[in-house]
């Protein structure tokens, strides 16, 4: 028996779908690099080198971005019928470092038949 992912890895992918996966890998690389530097140079130059500016540009900025993240996942989501639980993990993905961009390659892969 094979799942919704693997019928639609089989078959043409629909330019709507195609567009979906395309702002959703964009968004994707986009965010879990904000994270990174969030974490490993915004936080660090405001809590051990007490210069908070880093933060105050970047912590809003990722926020932003990742609100963009959210709709992107929700749209591919609503385009290509998956369940629930893979919605809220792929936006879990986008809190936890490195695991956006681990997510962006599995869910092309995926849809790709990569």
């Amino acid at each position: 028996m094979t799942s919704p992912a693997d019928a639609t890895a089989n078959t043409q992918l629909t330019p709507a779908v195609r567009g979906a996966l395309t702002r959703y890998r964009v968004i994707a690389y986009i965010v879990g690099v904000m994270l990174l530097v969030l974490l490993f140079v915004a936080m660090p130059l405001k809590y051990l080198a007490d210069n908070p500016a880093a933060m105050n540009v970047v912590g809003p900025l990722h926020g932003f971005l990742f609100v963009v993240y959210l709709l992107a996942t929700f749209d591919l989501f609503r385009r290509v019928r998956w369940t629930l639980p893979r919605l809220v993990l792929m936006a879990i993905a986008g809190t936890i470092p490195f695991l956006s961009f681990y997510a962006e390659r599995k869910t092309t892969h995926e849809l790709l038949g990569h």
